[in-house]
């Protein structure tokens, strides 16, 4: 299957720019579909969602159409999709929500690889009720976390398993369908953090054995709003704290106040762009799955480029080492910060951004501290002029020492 990257980066506005973007992990560009879907919604009679008025009904339209992209993106029931301002807020929510459930003697397991979000809202909330959070380490000469590092802190007392679908420092894709089935051998919940994961590969919520899959659709093209992915008799069987007079249907029972309708617009093109990324037929799902195949081929040849230039440097070393992984390298130097890296590319107009954003327990595990390194992130509109200017501008760096 052909992918025309010449054809993916045209319908993205601002490439035209001329700035070649491998900070794609912090949040993608957006295409014009993206935002002219915003636009019209935006300026289109909206209402609260309801039956009676044009304005009503075009706003319950937009919702559930989002739900059912969403839920064709990830493999999920469209009545188990609950929106959120962010992947975050999401997962303290749904955090204070189970913890209802626990107490003294319970655990949560949560890793080291893992984004704060998908650690700190377990830790701080099992702690409130006089639960225990025990950590999984991951390799950190090889970036691998596997099912033994988990499987060492399970115990039966163990309530949930939270787990990273890929790391967002280094790349580093766990075996999440191995993970899940240790979890739920115990009777616990598998919560999976699906932010870095969703924008680079083909995600199927009930093969990995998801309970909670969380995303950010600001990372594959679309609007910055954070999503969440349950079995609906799951979402029924939990109480939130809620307004009284709010519905207490699922899954609008976990979303507080109105709906932002045209981010949710937004979220529907971005979905449809990656279903069209390639040309083919079928239902969107199927189209979604081709997509990220040839995506997903585009970027690991792309990776590649990246790493056998970067080993032809002198005094870097490569982080992301796992054998499975997505196009994400993080990067540091022997007698040069990252942060200087950073700086030095964005003068030559090539975006690669340094830190160890908010990935603070797997930089610090792998001995970088909180500065971290200088992270590069490759997307579908990567292209290999882009891999040529990153590789040229980092010999120039090393040689401005």
């Amino acid at each position: 299957m052909t992918y025309d990257v010449d054809a993916v980066r045209a319908q993205f506005p601002s490439l035209a720019a001329g700035t070649a973007h491998f900070d794609g992990p912090g949040g993608s560009q957006v295409p014009a579909a993206v935002a002219d879907a915003v636009r019209t919604a935006m300026t289109s009679p909206l209402s609260v969602r309801g039956t009676v008025t044009d304005a009503e009904r075009a706003s319950d339209v937009i919702v559930r159409e989002a739900r059912r992209a969403l839920a064709d993106l990830v493999g999920a029931s469209s009545s188990g999709i609950v929106f959120g301002r962010s992947m975050t807020q999401l997962t303290y929510d749904f955090a204070r929500t189970l913890a209802k459930g626990w107490g003294p003697g319970d655990e949560v397991v949560v890793t080291r690889l893992d984004h704060d979000a998908n650690v700190r809202p377990w830790v701080q909330a099992a702690e409130a009720v006089g639960a225990r959070a025990r950590f999984a380490a991951f390799d950190p000469r090889t970036g691998e976390l596997t099912p033994d590092d988990v499987a060492a802190v399970l115990s039966p007392r163990t309530r949930l398993v939270a787990v990273t679908g890929a790391s967002n420092l280094i790349g580093t894709r766990p075996d999440l369908k191995a993970i899940g089935a240790l979890a739920h051998e115990g009777d616990a919940l598998f919560a999976v953090d699906g932010v870095h994961l969703a924008a680079h590969a083909f995600v199927d919520v009930e093969e990995i054995g998801a309970d909670l899959f969380t995303c950010s659709p600001y990372k594959f093209f679309g609007p910055h709003i954070g999503v969440l992915a349950a079995r609906p008799e799951l979402l029924e069987g939990l109480r939130p704290d809620k307004l009284l007079p709010s519905t207490d249907a699922v899954p609008e029972r976990f979303e507080f106040g109105t709906l932002p309708y045209e981010l949710l617009a937004g979220c529907t093109a971005a979905v449809d762009v990656i279903a069209g990324l390639v040309p083919s037929e079928g239902d969107r799902r199927a189209r979604i799955a081709r997509s990220f195949a040839a995506a997903e081929a585009h970027e690991e040849r792309l990776r590649k480029a990246v790493e056998d230039g970067l080993a032809a440097l002198p005094g870097v070393t490569v982080h992301s080492r796992a054998g499975r992984r997505t196009p994400t390298l993080l990067v540091t130097f022997a007698d040069r910060s990252a942060a200087d890296a950073h700086h030095f590319l964005a003068g030559l107009r090539v975006n690669a951004p340094a830190g160890s954003f908010y990935a603070i327990e797997a930089s610090r595990w792998l001995g970088l501290g909180d500065q971290g390194g200088l992270r590069v992130g490759l997307a579908p509109y990567s292209s290999d002029d882009d891999v040529a200017r990153l590789l040229d501008g980092l010999d120039r760096f090393q040689r401005t020492a």
